[in-house]
């Protein structure tokens, strides 16, 4: 393997910018459905696979958490996270099956399954999206390049184009902060209706 110096780790990922802002309309869209989604007591399931794995649960500390400003909590799960649960099904089920059990165990018709793979091929993220659809799920998929068969599995992909799997990592990073502004964007005028004022507190 080739080892890249500071300056062409940053060359690669300059190059993969351009067409990577043209996802912020699929940011954009997310960010809404969720607010929408979640502001009406739908939860979001989060996974991926090392590094994604990072990233996913970096979302669902800003969802629950916050990301900028102070607003209400809101109901995401990193389902890596849990490491009891994680290693027990893939001892008892196998590793396939590590996210589409806690996806049958905590999905809802109406909630929201976001995967996050620089592949695109991670046997388990796809086993979960399989069974995701099968609850009445909406899928959503961080990918590398497309095509790749995770893409295809989602309702909707947003497809980094770099050839370098920490390039695609980073831009997932990015996205995630993307959807974030437009989640709170979404339901700004929603929790500014209903703040408490402060003389009354």
């Amino acid at each position: 393997m080739t080892l890249i110096t500071p300056g062409q780790h940053c060359d690669d990922l300059a190059k993969a910018l351009p067409a990577f802002r043209r996802s912020a309309a699929v940011t954009e869209r997310w960010g809404a459905r969720l607010a929408e989604a979640l502001g009406t007591g739908a939860r979001l399931l989060v996974a991926g696979n090392g590094g994604s794995a990072a990233q996913a649960q970096h979302l669902t500390a800003e969802l629950v958490g916050r990301y900028r400003n102070d607003r209400p909590a809101y109901s995401a799960l990193a389902l890596h996270a849990d490491t009891s649960t994680t290693t027990a099904i893939a001892n008892d089920y196998g590793v396939d099956e590590v996210f589409a059990r806690q996806t049958c165990a905590h999905g809802r018709p109406g909630d929201v399954l976001l995967l996050l793979s620089t592949s695109g091929a991670s046997a388990n993220l796809l086993t979960a999206a399989t069974e995701a659809r099968r609850i009445g799920m909406r899928v959503w998929a961080m990918t590398g390049p497309e095509p790749n068969p995770l893409a295809a599995a989602s309702d909707e992909a947003l497809c980094v184009d770099a050839a370098v799997a920490a390039t695609v990592q980073e831009l997932h990073l990015v996205a995630v902060h993307m959807i974030c502004e437009a989640f709170d964007r979404e339901l700004e005028p929603r929790n500014r209706l209903g703040a408490v004022p402060e003389d009354t507190v």
